[in-house]
């Protein structure tokens, strides 16, 4: 892959013109991450290579597969994972009526709380109310042991971490309460990256037990931010295109009853303010170029000087263009979405990921001219054929 910085659109059979970079920004959402992995397919159809994929929780898990495989085998792996992680529950045929398809959907979450997802996490044997004081049981219902053959069947480990995929996924200290990322092009960490970092990511109290490492414990990295996306701008260097995949819409409707609240509680809580993250970052590049165009009318004889060097080495950064792919739940869907594993469900999931793509590709004139131009700017997509432009 080609990681030049600065150079000119690259040369791809993607109908996208694709810069330096491509970026994939997946946030924690359980069950919902089938969504995801339907983008990463239908953006592999379409010829887009991915050189730095970034996750939380289940974003992780995708991410990790993506990063961890070659472009041949990642989606099959997806399916594999996926196929398992919807095959404890029978896959029947529902129809289109909102009251059937709500029952089923409470119904399938209800035996995912009492029985667990095979491959992924089982309830104890001993309740936590029974276990002994400091150990996992005691903090947690679920044991997600499982988990580890998952991985270890799915993710070559050792193309994950020296592979050209820059890989990120971020997790809570639990004794410091500090956000860290584990990502194998940091300097910064010398770690190897296994499967204990991934379920890190994804260990949601008190749900999930807290995962060890070298002597830590870590929580799942939505208790912080629910996606990676600060972690990628901050260390972005030359242009870039970055495909940013939410789970839940920070915005929505004003709840009619108890349940509709538990949902809108989901969606603010772990939308993680995506756009406020993407107007902020935008803001700033704008005061950049203005910084940018101020130091460059200084004389000559200021031009070396060593504030004025340090200021345009830390003002140096590439055109960014951020398309929003959000998922937008079903009447039917509430608070039990992120924990639905049925086969039907994941299948619609996947689909709904596929379509996003295609809708962003209808409009994907508007965001190759900002490519070519290097101009920045934030794409949302509301629905397939509406496509606001957020400008720097």
């Amino acid at each position: 892959m080609d990681h030049r910085i600065n150079q000119p659109a690259r040369v791809s059979n993607s109908p996208l013109p694709l810069p330096d970079k491509v970026a994939l920004v997946l946030q924690g959402g359980g069950a919902l991450g089938s969504y995801q992995a339907g983008v990463y397919e239908a953006l592999h159809d379409r010829a887009v290579e991915i050189d730095w994929v970034a996750g939380i929780s289940i974003g992780a898990i995708n991410s990790a597969i993506i990063a961890g495989n070659a472009p041949s085998d990642r989606i099959a792996k997806l399916h594999q994972f996926w196929k398992k992680m919807s095959g404890g529950l029978p896959n029947f045929w529902l129809p289109e009526d909102h009251n059937i398809r709500e029952a089923a959907h409470l119904g399938a979450a209800m035996a995912v709380a009492a029985f667990g997802v095979p491959g992924f996490f089982r309830p104890h044997m001993i309740p936590p109310m029974l276990a002994a004081e400091g150990s996992m049981n005691a903090i947690s219902y679920y044991d997600t042991t499982a988990l580890i053959d998952t991985l270890d069947e799915l993710v070559d480990w050792d193309l994950l971490n020296h592979g050209p995929v820059r890989f990120s996924v971020g997790a809570v200290n639990v004794a410091s309460g500090n956000f860290v990322y584990f990502d194998n092009h940091d300097p910064h960490w010398r770690g190897r990256i296994d499967a204990r970092h991934i379920m890190a990511s994804g260990a949601l109290p008190p749900g999930l037990p807290p995962v060890e490492i070298d002597g830590d414990f870590y929580w799942d990295g939505g208790l912080v931010s629910n996606t990676p996306l600060s972690h990628v701008l901050d260390n972005l260097t030359g242009d870039l295109l970055l495909f940013q995949v939410d789970l839940f819409p920070a915005e929505g409707p004003i709840p009619k009853q108890l349940t509709d609240v538990w949902s809108r509680q989901k969606d603010i809580q772990y939308s993680s303010r995506t756009r406020q993250v993407t107007d902020l970052f935008l803001r700033r590049h704008r005061e950049h170029d203005l910084i940018g165009k101020l130091l460059n009318k200084l004389p000559p004889e200021l031009q070396d000087d060593a504030d004025v060097v340090a200021l345009k080495e830390l003002n140096h950064s590439g055109a960014v263009n951020i398309v929003h792919l959000i998922y937008r739940s079903h009447a039917w869907e509430g608070g039990a979405r992120d924990f639905e594993f049925s086969r039907a469900t994941m299948l619609d999931h996947w689909a709904q990921g596929h379509e996003a793509v295609d809708g962003v590709m209808c409009k994907g004139d508007l965001i190759a001219q900002n490519i070519v131009n290097g101009k920045s700017s934030a794409f949302d997509l509301d629905r397939p054929d509406h496509l606001k432009e957020k400008k720097a």
